[in-house]
């Protein structure tokens, strides 16, 4: 007996289908970028991304490794977040109990929201400035802060004068995070005076948490 060939669904009986997957990968990519806050008290709060030039938040798990290494509890501590971007290092910093955190901010628009979030989160420690990152970094007392988050677009190249401009506002045990394109090792390190205290790599970010050379445990 002939086989007889089966016929071709018609064009429009798989249209819908392929024309509802295609609007719903629209809808995903249109959908306002966030992240979100990884632990303490505004644990799970999410902070939106803004379409800006370099801003390239530092993703998730890089930030939860980050508060592991500092201990979770940060009780107290004077926190400045120099290239704040969403405010996300800076937040989860106050959201773990910083005392008081700075969020410094070039972008006008973008400091305008950091101060809305702020006042919505009744965040009472956080301060937002609207500025330029190193100068804000050189203004500070000397021996102030027991952490400097330092995470400027990469394409900036301001890591070396970041990373001099907030050596001198260190205390003692103060520590130093620094993201960036590549690994800076304790030799590049030495003439700021800092030291690798831990390191971690995922995907493009290199991740740092520094020491002052000859420091030795928490702030």
């Amino acid at each position: 007996m002939p086989t007889v060939p089966r016929r071709p669904a018609p064009a429009s009986a798989a249209a819908p289908a392929k024309s509802a997957k295609t609007a719903a990968r629209t809808r995903t990519l249109r959908a306002p970028q966030e992240v979100r806050i990884i632990g303490g008290l505004w644990k799970r709060t999410r902070l939106p991304v803004a379409d800006l030039p370099g801003l390239r938040p530092t993703p998730d798990r890089v930030r939860e490794t980050l508060f592991n290494w500092l201990g979770q509890d940060l009780t107290g501590w004077q926190v400045v977040d120099a290239f704040a971007g969403t405010g996300a290092l800076g937040l989860e910093a106050a959201s773990r109990g910083a005392a008081a955190v700075l969020l410094v901010e070039h972008d006008g628009a973008q400091a305008d929201a950091l101060r809305a979030l702020a006042r919505k989160l009744q965040a009472r420690g956080v301060t937002v400035e609207r500025g330029n990152a190193l100068t804000a970094l050189a203004r500070l007392a000397p021996g102030s802060q027991d952490l400097v988050l330092i995470d400027p677009p990469f394409d900036t190249k301001l890591h070396e004068k970041a990373l001099a401009a907030a050596v001198p506002a260190l205390r003692p045990q103060g520590l130093v995070y620094l993201e960036a394109p590549g690994l800076w090792s304790n030799e590049a390190l030495a003439p700021f005076g800092l030291r690798q205290r831990r390191f971690m790599k995922a995907g493009a970010v290199h991740a740092h948490l520094l020491e002052r050379v000859g420091s030795s445990g928490a702030p």
